[in-house]
């Protein structure tokens, strides 16, 4: 009765919500529901969908079963260790997991799913559609557009038959940064828990990294920010060929690292993205304590500990959590940075020097040059 009485107001604002939208026409006021709810809505009119008719989920064959497996057959061993854990997690509550590939498509399920109720069995079949233009407004669909986690509730989704919902979702994003995919977590007519956002979300970030570390590679770096522990799931991971080129990097190290923040084109050098030469990281990971403090072009320093691929389990399998104890030579670092504002500055060491602040014949001493004559 409790739980009823909580969960009544929250429903009257989704329904009120939803005349006003959907029946009305009529923009709704910022605190209603969340924005992106009301803009899915809006995609679903406007693709002539209507709340009020049924969703039919077409028959998925066993010949289309297997393609969908074949087609996304990484994601979903990458994935399913994770899933597994997750099915563990969520196994009390009446919500069950489900994977989809870039178009929404089902590629794998995990969790308690009753398959006499065939509220769930259609919805968690491999290869059905559940992308928006299929079922409306859900946390498939608003994540794969929006691509950022969401939590919707009962009478968010947009058809009435589907009101019988409630999911959490969370994109995938690829070594490249782009999305892959999404995570997602439904249960039917089972009580509101938004904290299953978090759940989907730190789910969704281990298979990005796991999609990461899978790919070849001959360096990891893991990095954090100075006074965090190095070595967990919130560490950003970037992976460098042995050339010092970038490979690929986490939704993390995007954020973290300049010129990372979208999908990359072109190739990147780790030298345009740690005031180091990237030979001193590759040292780094041969010695015992390789945890250091390094420098970006920006000013802001971060904790790395580079780790070649046959180590990465040794280091960081069980959680073993480690501390950097040491930054590097402050020499090569100061090297390093000239080195690069030279660079930029096209072989001009007096434009260097002023970018950096410092004297010409500071400039030729770093980097063991004699000055020339004027």
């Amino acid at each position: 009765m409790a739980n009823s009485a909580i969960a009544s107001p929250r429903l009257a604002s989704i329904e009120l919500a939803r005349r006003t939208v959907l029946q009305e026409g009529t923009a709704l006021p910022a605190p209603w529901i969340a924005p992106w709810i009301e803009r899915s809505w809006q995609r679903c009119l406007r693709l002539g969908l209507q709340p009020h008719q049924p969703v039919i989920f077409d028959p998925v064959s066993s010949q289309q079963t297997r393609r969908t497996f074949e087609a996304n057959q990484q994601l979903v061993q990458t994935a399913k260790p994770v899933l597994e854990n997750l099915g563990r997690a969520i196994v009390d509550t009446r919500y069950f997991a489900i994977l989809t590939n870039r178009e929404g498509v089902v590629v794998d399920v995990s969790g308690p799913i009753d398959r006499s109720d065939p509220r769930a069995d259609t919805l968690t079949r491999i290869g059905t559609d559940l992308s928006e233009r299929s079922v409306g407004t859900t946390a498939i669909g608003a994540v794969l557009t929006d691509l950022q986690p969401v939590w919707l509730h009962r009478g968010e989704h947009f058809f009435s038959c589907t009101s019988v919902y409630s999911c959490a979702g969370a994109p995938l994003f690829g070594p490249d940064g782009a999305c892959v995919g999404m995570l997602d977590l439904t249960g039917i007519d089972a009580l509101e828990r938004p904290e299953l956002k978090h759940l989907v979300t730190q789910s969704a970030s281990k298979i990005e990294n796991a999609l990461l570390l899978a790919q070849n590679h001959r360096l990891t770096l893991r990095l954090n920010w100075p006074g965090n522990a190095v070595g967990s799931d919130a560490d950003g991971i970037v992976c460098l060929d042995g050339d010092g080129w970038l490979t690929g990097a986490n939704q993390i190290a995007r954020q973290m690292v300049p010129g990372l923040v979208a999908p990359w084109q072109d190739p990147v050098h780790a030298s345009e993205m740690f005031g180091v030469p990237y030979q001193l990281l590759f040292d780094a990971a041969r010695r015992p304590e390789a945890a250091l403090e390094i420098p970006l072009w920006t000013g802001l320093r971060l904790q790395a500990l580079p780790i070649e691929p046959a180590h990465e389990q040794h280091r960081i399998g069980a959680g073993h959590k480690i501390h950097a104890t040491r930054g590097l030579p402050l020499r090569d670092i100061e090297s390093a940075l000239i080195r690069k504002a030279v660079e930029q500055a096209r072989g001009n060491v007096a434009e260097a020097a002023r970018a950096l602040g410092i004297g010409r014949a500071t400039v030729y001493r770093k980097l063991g040059q004699r000055p020339q004559a004027k």
